[in-house]
């Protein structure tokens, strides 16, 4: 990542928990999971979870029927990280719920990888199941039984923002400006929560797919990472897992801190600006890197950064304003990166102003469609007409 922070910043070093779950099960039945990784003793079980994290404790059978036995249509995502599986529960009691009835939840089975696979698990437990934010993805509950480990979140319906942002087939209509700075705004706020005295969490390698939507498109953060403090030994494969620009291709340990994910902020941003991946090789050469291309494009004409399917739905100075914030995060030199709180204050303005100049619109566009106005343009279009129709009645009533 370009720009070191100073050797005296106190390290940070991150190991990120991300979406659950290893290889789907082939059958699940009565209280075991049939897994390809061996079983292992679970110590301490519940003892070990806090007990002030107001998470619900599932029972496996609970989760068997509120996924309908973990049927593979009800399976919502997979990868490396293992199988995702949609559920419901009722809202108030948190029980099972019937299909389509209740709340909708992401039930999430992590790796089983041995004992320090279980020493995570407990650790995503105890410190998200304490975090609490509108633009954090919430934890509901878990599940700890025999060699079983659920972790059970609330249900995004809209996915993921990579999905809109870069799969042109995932939706006919690109997300209006309107909601690229208003996500933009939740990505930010969730990351100042997370970087505050209360959470003190640096999320490492933070980007789109790890920002979740929910049905009214408000931005809500999953896998953020556990900081440890003082730890060793994290190599660059364990922490590179990064789709970001290739100044930012690789974490060190020196940039797991709050000014390295001020940087990975200032790279989504330009995606959710452009529409386009922080890198892609398909682009023209010169295009291909998203952060090297935004700084030539800084010095010409803004189009040839933005989306151009959202054209015309900005003005050129909250295009500014937008693209410099995100130059800002991108600094080299750490110290000159704004912090998250900076940066919430600065995208609350641009949507103010954004929603202002919405208003001023649509009210001038209220104020030509009224009743009086259309009937006096009316008129004023009519009687030019009129008059020129007397006057050929006129001219062809004159005898010659």
């Amino acid at each position: 990542m370009g720009g070191r922070p100073s050797s005296n910043v106190k390290r940070h070093i991150v190991k990120n928990v991300t979406l659950p779950v290893d290889t789907v099960p082939e059958t699940i039945e009565n209280e075991t999971v049939k897994s390809k990784v061996p079983s292992v003793s679970v110590p301490s079980a519940e003892g070990e979870i806090l007990q002030s994290s107001n998470l619900k404790c599932f029972g496996f059978n609970e989760l068997k029927t509120a996924t309908r036995n973990f049927r593979p249509d009800n399976m919502v995502g997979e990868g490396s990280f293992g199988s995702v599986f949609k559920g419901w529960i009722d809202e108030n009691s948190l029980t099972d719920a019937k299909p389509g009835t209740g709340m909708a939840i992401a039930v999430k089975r992590p790796n089983q990888e041995g004992l320090h696979g279980q020493k995570e698990w407990l650790a995503e437990v105890n410190s998200i199941g304490k975090l609490h934010h509108p633009n954090l993805v919430r934890l509901i509950g878990y599940c700890l039984q025999d060699s079983c480990r659920f972790l059970v979140y609330e249900f995004m319906p809209r996915g993921s923002l990579d999905n809109h942002l870069f799969r042109r087939y995932f939706q006919s209509q690109p997300l209006p400006w309107s909601l690229r700075i208003k996500i933009a705004l939740g990505d930010a706020k969730g990351l100042a929560f997370l970087h505050s005295d209360e959470a003190k969490v640096i999320y490492g390698n933070f980007k789109t797919s790890k920002i979740l939507l929910d049905s009214n498109y408000n931005a809500k953060l999953s896998g953020y990472g556990l900081a440890k403090e003082g730890l060793q030994g994290y190599s660059m494969l364990q922490l590179s897992d990064c789709s970001c620009s290739k100044s930012n291709k690789f974490y060190h340990e020196e940039d797991l801190t709050p000014e390295g994910d001020v940087y990975s902020f200032g790279v989504v941003l330009l995606e959710i600006l452009s529409g386009r991946r922080a890198l892609d090789a398909n682009r023209p050469s010169g295009e291909q890197d998203l952060v090297q291309h935004a700084q030539s494009a800084k010095k010409c004409k803004l189009h040839q950064l933005f989306d151009a399917r959202i054209e015309g739905q900005y003005s050129s100075d909250e295009a500014r304003k937008a693209l410099n914030l995100a130059m800002k995060c991108l600094s080299t030199d750490s110290k000159f990166r704004p912090d998250l709180n900076e940066v919430v204050k600065l995208l609350e303005q641009l949507q103010s102003s954004s929603e202002m100049e919405d208003l001023a619109a649509r009210a001038s566009l209220k104020s030509v469609l009224t009743l009086p106005n259309f009937l006096c343009q009316f008129r004023q279009c009519m009687v030019p007409i009129v008059a020129r129709k007397n006057v050929n009645r006129i001219s062809c009533a004159t005898p010659t």
